[in-house]
């Protein structure tokens, strides 16, 4: 009994945690999102019809989107449970086929999707706390030159908590928003009662028919209809967190009731007086309750921050991983989930960029233009990935996935024109942001390709070396010997340089291999494999998945369960430590190969980033022309 209430209590605390991380930034959309359609880039007027139209197209958006697309199917084709676009990829296409070029152009789409989501992460806190913040001018003007300081000290304290964790901050979290929801929902109801013709617009003909009537001018439109779902894609990269199940319930109970009735209370007010679509939202509430809506509000935005943060960390980790980015400081969180982490240097630059946002834009308003497309093309991408997804993992007939995905895809297109159209009005910045991060992800990805050509070319086969010790043995010395090798066929260059220069082998040589599966978490049973060579001589094969931190010292313990006994202080560690000569020979363009030789100067040492004790490795440098 005592084991079931604590699952129950358990499942409760996912739900609550979910609500509270993943959701945030979809549940703060009604701050701004019917506002900028009537008060915007490219407003319409405050008509019955256009009232009704613009709610219809918001409610089938959210029915559409996140119910049927992301709730319904996409969220299906998780990695072993974590989601993602580079987890998709992983799960679509394995290593061998990314020689090929449709799948190579492919991984490239969907790497671009991943590198999109980070200029995503950077808007989404800035516009959610500071269309938060500004409700202060509803309740007085004279808050206004006030709102971009306040806002400037909200993103910078959000940043600073982050290193607690996501688990605590969902818990922290999820209470808080689950009060947002209940009282936006609240203040939808009071307005919908005195105004229940607002619900005609759960027909979807409101809808269809304001596009109709409104021509290409209604067509716009839809880039600011399109800012009620931006917080779709983060249920699929944060899935990891939380898990399906919690994230399903917490939609479904509370959040999406939540949103429309809010969404409605808010068509309600504008049919009885259109003059308050400068900001809807905090018209609803009554005047005494403006400076309790704007506290709550501001906390909610502070809340929406985190399904973008923590899908950023997430997507790093994937990327470190997977091989698209250098080695970076990984803190796990929690000891329950393992999806919980936090990375320092993301955070710092997400920081940055968003404060640089609030400063530069100084409006929600004027960042809305640059919020969407980012999004749109993300979606679309997830979109085209799920079908290969659907053919190669679930088998489905090709009919059957094309005719799915066009479905998706139909009303994703719509929503990216519209917009593209805001590319001139701050659009750019998240393209360049993903230009940037899409540059470097390519650059790392073929740079260590390239090592490791240069590198296999001078190799000697492993059964060359066996060989050679067998009839030139060397003089031994006490001790263990673990020499790393990325190449789990060759022998490794350090083993090479230490024979050569100092003459001697320890008595016990281990050869490890660290390899990335493409799997989220590997079974523990196939965590190693050990094989004996020869006499004292051991190659070791460590897996792990691309949501996992590789840990040596752990992996040599349950070496030490398999029968090779591992002695911490009886153990050196000898490592390869490339420096990176730019050549314009061959290899990439040189000022890639001069990128790619920053970066890796700049990475995190194998030592700290495998967990080697300090004390115990030696690391024998080369030079390696590109």
């Amino acid at each position: 009994m005592t084991a079931a209430k604590s699952s129950s209590s358990y499942k409760l605390r996912l739900i609550v945690g979910a609500i509270g991380v993943v959701y945030g930034d979809i549940g703060t959309s009604p701050l701004y999102a019917l506002r900028e359609c009537f008060h915007g880039t490219h407003p319409v007027p405050v008509t019955h019809d256009n009232i009704l139209g613009v709610l219809s197209l918001i409610f089938w958006a959210l029915m559409f989107i996140v119910s049927f697309k992301y709730l319904g199917f996409v969220m299906r084709a998780h990695n072993k449970g974590e989601g993602g676009i580079l987890s998709l990829l992983a799960l679509v296409f394995s290593k061998r086929e990314a020689s090929s070029r449709a799948s190579a152009l492919l991984i490239c789409f969907g790497v671009f999707g991943a590198a999109l989501l980070y200029g995503d992460g950077m808007i989404t806190p800035a516009i959610t706390v500071l269309s938060g913040i500004e409700g202060l001018e509803v309740a007085t003007p004279m808050f206004k030159p006030f709102i971009i300081p306040i806002t400037v000290a909200i993103l910078v304290f959000v940043f600073s908590f982050q290193h607690i964790g996501t688990g605590r901050v969902g818990f922290i979290f999820g209470p808080v928003m689950c009060i947002w929801f209940l009282t936006i929902a609240c203040l939808g109801i009071y307005s919908i009662v005195v105004v229940p013709q607002v619900l005609a617009a759960l027909d979807p003909w409101y809808g269809l028919k304001f596009v109709l009537e409104n021509g290409w001018h209604g067509f716009l439109v839809l880039g600011a209809v399109f800012l009620s779902v931006t917080g779709a894609e983060a249920l699929y990269a944060d899935m990891g967190h939380f898990g399906i199940a919690p994230i399903r319930r917490a939609w479904f109970a509370l959040v999406f009731p939540a949103l429309i009735l809010n969404y409605f209370g808010q068509g309600a007010l504008l049919l009885q007086n259109p003059e308050v679509a400068e900001n809807p939202f905090y018209y609803l509430a009554p005047r005494w309750a403006v400076y309790p809506l704007v506290v709550i509000a501001t906390f909610a935005a502070i809340i929406a921050s985190q399904a973008l943060i923590t899908g950023a960390y997430s997507l790093t980790m994937q990327a470190i991983q997977l091989g698209y980015a250098p080695r970076m400081e990984i803190r796990h969180t929690s000891s329950l989930e393992r999806g919980q982490i936090y990375l320092p240097q993301i955070n710092l630059v997400l920081m940055l960029a968003c404060v640089g946002l609030v400063l530069g834009f100084r409006s929600s308003s004027n960042m809305a233009a640059a919020y969407g497309i980012a999004v749109t093309l993300t979606m679309i991408i997830t979109s085209v990935l799920f079908f290969f997804a659907a053919r190669r993992v679930w088998n489905w007939p090709t009919w059957k996935a094309a005719s799915l995905v066009t479905v998706f895809l139909i009303p994703e297109l719509a929503f990216f024109v519209a917009n593209a159209l805001k590319v001139t009005h701050g659009g750019w910045f998240p393209l360049i942001v993903a230009a940037i991060i899409f540059t470097l992800m390519t650059t790392w990805k073929t740079g260590r390709g390239l090592i490791r050509q240069r590198l296999q070319a001078g190799y000697l086969p492993f059964d060359l070396f066996v060989q050679d010790l067998k009839a030139n043995p060397p003089m031994r010395v006490d001790g263990t010997a673990i020499f790393l090798a990325g190449n789990p066929n060759g022998t490794p260059i350090a083993l090479l340089h230490n024979l050569k220069h100092n003459k001697v082998l320890h008595r016990r040589v281990v050869v490890l291999t660290m390899v990335t599966d493409e799997v989220p978490h590997v079974d523990p049973a196939r965590r190693i494999e050990i094989m004996q060579l020869t006499d004292g001589l051991h190659r070791v094969i460590g897996h792990f998945g691309f949501m996992e931190e590789p840990n040596v010292p752990k992996l040599l313990e349950l070496c030490g369960e398999a029968g090779l006994e591992y002695r911490p202080m009886e153990t050196t560690f000898f490592l390869s430590r490339e420096t990176i000569i730019p050549s314009p020979k061959h290899g990439m363009a040189i000022w890639r190969e001069k990128l790619f030789a920053i970066m890796s100067r700049n990475a995190q040492s194998a030592t700290i980033f495998f967990g080697l004790p300090a004390n115990r490795v030696v690391e024998l440098g080369i030079q390696v022309e590109m």
